[in-house]
């Protein structure tokens, strides 16, 4: 059986993050994240 096209109906954003542990990278990503949700 085959399967539906899967349809994006929202933009997507990929983001990566390089750094030592404990500077803030998920801190940064999650306010990034936050940012773009709410902006819409």
């Amino acid at each position: 059986m085959a399967k539906g096209k899967f349809e994006r109906s929202k933009p997507h954003v990929n983001i990566g993050t390089i750094g030592h542990i404990d500077h803030g990278k998920t801190s940064l990503t999650a306010a990034i994240s936050k940012y773009l949700a709410l902006k819409g």
